[in-house]
């Protein structure tokens, strides 16, 4: 039987997650370096270039208008403070750049004109462009393809069953829609979710059943553990025991061996050596920068010092395809 396939049964997946741990762990790695070169990690920035004041109710997320929390809605970014980011995370060793807005949907504003902007800006640097702004119409899509975004990042967050446990304001069936716009527009697809949000393993055998039985497995994969926010419905959650941040990791490897599999929110509460359990369970991409969005981040002198610690290199750009076609770069733009 094949290692890459779209007809995983939920009884599957979860006799994978369920396993013992250390053969669990063995097999991931295995997986890992069958498909990629595991002494290799990405390492991504993420800004977040329109922050607070969404109108969703997503439990976990500081920047919901509606929760009180130490987040203060800002405009849109410029397009040269951005380019700025973009250059100051390429001089420091990022290869993916990825702009997040808090909105619910993309719409065909102003706005929107001057975020594919920023795309074209960030993609003649030759980094890979990823952009996380919410849902997005097919057309909109065909847009940020043309502009050279590599990847889009939306995330499921959890299990179809569970979800209305934590957002009210948008269907599961939606996330689904954007990502299908996403596919078809040809470009990579980038969506993982999060654990720690009160679901039970059965949600999170779920969640990466839902993904690995797309049609096409994402390309990139993010595994969260919920950062807890005063002021969110969830800031008094337990914080995430690292065997079940490993068991994630390591199901999501096998049921997807080609995806990078990004360890991405909670890696701050994590020691060195969870960070290595996790590595070796197939995790390939960390983010790096201050923050990620408005949660914090590890320092990248840790980060670099980790990867002298545990012998990885940092990945190149594109190994996962073509680059898109490079637009012209534009010095300063609003």
């Amino acid at each position: 039987m094949s290692d890459i396939r779209n007809n995983w049964t939920k009884e599957e997946v979860a006799s994978v997650y369920h396993a013992n741990f250390l053969d669990l762990v063995f097999r991931a790695a295995e997986m890992h370096r069958k498909y990629q070169d595991a002494s290799e990690v990405q390492v991504c920035q993420l800004l977040s270039i329109k922050t607070g004041g969404c109108p969703e109710d997503c439990s976990y997320c500081p920047q919901a208008a509606r929760y009180h929390t130490d987040v203060e809605a800002q405009k849109l970014m410029s397009y040269g403070d951005v380019m700025r980011n973009a250059m100051s995370a390429q001089e420091q060793g990022a290869t993916r750049f990825c702009m997040g807005a808090a909105w619910r949907e993309v719409r065909d504003n102003s706005h929107f004109d001057r975020v594919l902007d920023m795309v074209k800006g960030v993609n003649s640097l030759g980094m890979e462009v990823c952009c996380t702004l919410g849902m997005l119409s097919d057309e909109q899509a065909e847009k940020l393809k043309e502009a050279g975004l590599y990847a889009y990042n939306h995330n499921i967050d959890t299990s179809e069953e569970y979800y209305e446990e934590i957002i009210s304001t948008r269907k599961f069936d939606d996330r689904l829609e954007t990502l299908g716009n996403v596919r078809q527009a040809g470009i990579r697809v980038c969506s993982g979710g999060i654990i720690g949000l009160g679901e039970t393993d059965e949600d999170r055998v779920g969640m990466i059943h839902t993904l690995s039985t797309l049609p096409e497995h994402p390309e990139s994969v993010p595994v969260n553990a919920l950062v807890r926010v005063e002021g969110t419905p969830l800031e008094n959650q337990e914080r995430v025991p690292i065997w079940d941040m490993v068991r994630m990791i390591a199901t999501v490897r096998i049921t997807m061996p080609k995806a990078m599999v990004r360890l991405s929110a909670g890696r701050t509460e994590m020691s060195e050596v969870e960070q290595a359990l996790c590595f070796l369970a197939g995790a390939n991409s960390i983010f790096a920068g201050e923050k990620l969005l408005t949660t914090p981040n590890p320092e990248r002198n840790a980060d670099k010092a980790l990867f002298e610690l545990l012998g990885l290199n940092q990945r190149a750009a594109f190994k996962e395809g073509d680059q898109p076609k490079i637009h012209a770069f534009v010095n300063e733009k609003g």
